[in-house]
């Protein structure tokens, strides 16, 4: 049974967020033929575009230009019209003494909990969590956050060297209480966080988690998480690939386990993205890169594929029927990596070389659906209203 006809709705597209512009990738019923439409604001930096599944119908872009800067475009009608925010994410202004701070891009966008139908959440670069209570048209500093007592100690507000900058990422939300969430954030200066009175206060939570580049290994702040990932119908599992690994923790224990230890050794468990089976806690892709001294951020020997674990990361398989042999020197970034429902469920990534590859059988065989594209940031499976 496809998506489609699972769900009663309209055939799932592929959002396509673009170093030069977003683009659509629209499927069939049977996920078999896509149709490429685009590129929207063609030029733009886009380092996300989500449509809001509480209505099929809102989509929020996370763009930015070269001279003009950070901006956030919204649209009501699937995409055939835009309007940008009048008031999008901006720290508050600096008070005497204190060092000022200014978004540099809107990184990831997390639409609201079920219960709140108008609020967004979004992340940014330097670390900034902000809150939309309305659509996604007005954005608001989240205080608990960013002025946290320790905020100075888990960020660094400037660029330590890393390709992306310091940014916060993974916003989680927990399904069963929407004060409940996690964030994530990189650049090798803070960790996962988590927060239960709706981003009042904050709380680290890294036990367990290595960083091999600090002098103590297991510190409480410190870490360069790449992508957290909380299981819908099992809000207690959390996975995480990250900087030193492949993790998952179960709540409350609060303890993360290293997983990828159980990786091929050649291949190793380094990468960015990490995507759940929307049904099934226990089944995991992710797709590795090389991790060596260099950092090469390529697949490991030029052979890329996708690693799958049906059993919390007990064993991992590997998943390269169709995809390149040798010669292929791309990787995936934190958010090219997505799900549909379908059932079977359909993986689909992107690649820093402009290519976007997608499986309708969980991973078993893989089928270029574009190539050519620009450099690719970010994949979001989506279904729109009909």
């Amino acid at each position: 049974m496809t998506l489609a006809a699972r769900s009663g709705a309209g055939c799932p597209a592929i959002l396509v967020a673009t170093r030069k512009g977003a683009f659509f990738l629209d499927a069939d019923a049977s996920r078999r033929r896509w149709d490429l439409r685009g590129p929207e604001f063609l030029g733009h930096i886009v380092n996300h575009l989500v449509l809001d599944p509480r209505d099929g119908r809102t989509l929020l872009m996370a763009a930015r230009t070269g001279h003009l800067g950070p901006t956030l475009l919204r649209s009501t009608d699937r995409g055939a019209s835009w309007k940008e925010a009048p008031k999008p994410p901006a720290f508050r202004k600096a008070e005497d003494g204190e060092r000022p701070r200014a978004v540099d891009a809107v990184f990831w966008l997390e639409p609201g909990h079920l219960s709140e139908p108008r609020v967004w959440w979004a992340g940014t670069s330097p670390e900034g969590l902000f809150r939309s209570e309305d659509g996604g048209e007005t954005w608001a500093p989240v205080a608990g956050f960013n002025d946290h007592p320790r905020n100075a100690e888990w960020t660094r507000q400037e660029n330590p060297g890393t390709p992306d900058g310091p940014i916060l990422h993974s916003i989680t939300l927990d399904p069963r209480n929407p004060r409940h969430l996690y964030v994530a954030l990189s650049g090798a200066c803070g960790g996962v966080f988590e927060s239960v009175d709706g981003g009042g206060d904050w709380t680290p939570l890294n036990a367990g988690c290595r960083a091999d580049f600090l002098p103590d290994p297991y510190p409480e702040v410190g870490h360069d998480p790449h992508c957290v990932r909380l299981h819908p119908l099992a809000p207690d599992v959390l996975y995480q690939q990250n900087h030193c690994g492949i993790y998952r923790m179960e709540r409350p224990e609060g303890r993360w386990v290293r997983i990828g230890e159980n990786m091929p050794p050649e291949v190793g468990d380094i990468g960015f993205p990490i995507v759940l089976h929307p049904r099934d806690p226990q089944i995991a892709w992710v797709f590795p890169m090389d991790g060596t001294e260099v950092w090469p951020r390529t697949s490991p020997a030029g052979r890329p594929a996708v690693y799958r674990t049906r059993d919390s990361g007990r064993t991992w398989e590997r998943l390269d029927g169709g995809l390149p042999q040798r010669h292929a020197w791309y990787t995936v970034k934190r958010q090219g990596m997505t799900a549909d429902t379908g059932d079977p469920v359909g993986i689909y990534f992107g690649t820093t070389s402009g290519e976007v590859w997608a499986s309708t059988d969980e991973g078993a065989s893989w089928t270029c659906i574009a190539r050519h594209l620009p450099e690719i940031y970010a994949l979001e499976a989506a279904e729109f209203a009909p």
